[in-house]
């Protein structure tokens, strides 16, 4: 199959963060988010091929127990399920982030005790926001995730009215875009009723480590 990169770093987001994690980049993305920080993994050519023996044993080399798979859009992918089998198999735990909108049917079916989903549901500041599939919420299950990138009160709004049409039974994050100042969308959860809902506000970890950079 096709990888954009690999790479051996800590999870930067969500529930998983600061676990020292190795990446699994997947190129093509069938949305184009106006925030989109790894815009050189849309190119669906992007990357090189491997067989999943070399993928494996580039996992294997890194010695962590965690396996992030990202994009792009990984679920794009055909070969993504066959390659979270293996990876299970060899006793990996795999945690799988998508951009909510494609199903994640045949994901939920692992066993959630190895395999995680990280999913978006993409607010009005990305563009994207009508390309949600709100199915995927109806099964998301307590180890899951849900993921909402936050820019603007227009996005926090958009978000809260989401969820509350839609209560969901997994982790919710709310994530500042890179720059907006993660104070403000604290106080605002705070102060919203949103922490009712269980949301937790979390920055991306690598960039405050290294900044905006690649392979991190």
């Amino acid at each position: 199959m096709k990888i954009n990169e690999m790479f051996l770093s800590i999870q930067g987001e969500g529930i998983q963060s600061g676990i020292p994690t190795t990446f699994i980049r997947t190129p093509g993305c069938n949305l184009q988010c106006g925030w989109c920080d790894t815009v050189y993994a849309r190119d669906p050519e992007s990357g090189h091929e491997m067989s999943y023996k070399d993928i494996l044993a580039k996992v294997k080399k890194n010695g962590v127990r965690h396996v992030c798979i990202t994009g792009g859009e990984p679920l794009i992918h055909k070969e993504v399920h066959d390659l979270v089998e293996r990876l299970v198999d060899k006793g990996y735990l795999v945690s799988i982030e998508t951009n909510g909108s494609i199903s994640i049917g045949e994901y939920i079916e692992l066993d959630p005790a190895k395999v995680v989903i990280s999913m978006d549901m993409k607010c009005p500041s990305s563009g994207m926001a009508e390309h949600n599939f709100l199915e995927n919420l109806k099964i998301l299950r307590p180890t899951d995730q849900l993921k909402f990138v936050i820019s603007d009160d227009k996005d926090l709004d958009f978000a809260k009215r989401l969820l509350k049409a839609n209560p969901v039974g997994c982790n919710i994050v709310f994530q500042p875009v890179f720059g907006t100042d993660p104070a403000w969308l604290t106080q605002k959860v705070l102060k919203s009723g949103l922490a009712a809902l269980g949301v937790r506000v979390m920055v991306q970890l690598h960039k405050v480590i290294w900044g905006e950079k690649r392979g991190v």
